[in-house]
């Protein structure tokens, strides 16, 4: 005998809570989705199931902050999501009354949520701001650039002396200094892991190979903050 199948306690219980996900979520055409609003102003029932998946779906928006939306990308989801019918009357759904249909409903909810986040993602990702940092040691200016990967560091002027090296720090709220790597080249591009807005930027003189023991022995010559570049 088979085993029986335990729901899935997070899956749409049932039409109205499918319904009230696909609202959430936005999938519904523009019709149907006015037509659950104006159902929902009566209907305190359906108002509650909305109000609770738009807790249970609010991490998917945790990430994102607020901004302006193309005027034309709400159309070309409902296209891509509808075809040709977005743009016209579309028909009323007719009711699931009993079955599984709600569930293969909830399959295609599914399928269609993720052909839309694969379709517009690029549009949907937040911008990472890209960070920068002059840092002026007089005869010789490190100019640091963050675009969120990696940290790049172009030197001007004069290079370190022979048994030294110029090692670059970066310094958080916790106040203690982290190696960033030695900067040798005119153009250093660096794999630092994360970097915050506010980090301080510092370079030492160093002895050849860098600081033995990890922490900053030599003078410091330069500092900067790391601030969002215009």
């Amino acid at each position: 005998m088979s085993e029986a199948i335990t729901p899935d306690p997070r899956a749409p219980r049932d039409p109205d809570d499918l319904l009230a996900a696909e609202y959430v979520l936005g999938v519904l055409p523009a019709s149907e989705r006015q037509a659950v609003a104006d159902r929902a102003e009566l209907d305190g029932a359906l108002q509650a199931r909305i109000a609770d998946w738009e807790v249970r779906l609010a991490v998917l928006n945790a990430a994102y902050d607020e901004g302006p939306v193309p005027a034309d990308l709400y159309p070309r989801i409902e296209a891509a999501l509808f075809g040709d019918a977005a743009g016209s009357s579309v028909p009323e759904r007719a009711p699931i009354r009993r079955g599984f249909g709600w569930l293969w409903a909830g399959a295609t909810l599914i399928a269609a949520a993720l052909a839309m986040v694969l379709l517009f993602w690029p549009q949907l990702q937040p911008a990472t701001p890209t960070l920068i940092a002059r840092l002026d040691a007089g005869a010789t200016v490190f100019d640091a650039r963050f675009d969120g990967r990696d940290l790049r560091v172009e030197r001007t002027g004069a290079v370190a002396a022979n048994g030294s090296d110029y090692e670059l720090w970066a310094i958080g709220a916790d106040g203690i200094p982290r190696s960033l790597g030695l900067l040798r080249a005119d153009h250093e591009a660096l794999a630092t892991g994360e970097l915050e807005e506010g980090v301080t930027l510092a370079v030492s003189v160093e002895p050849f190979g860098g600081a033995p023991g990890g922490a900053p022995t030599g003078p410091v010559i330069a500092a900067a903050p790391l601030t969002r570049s215009l």
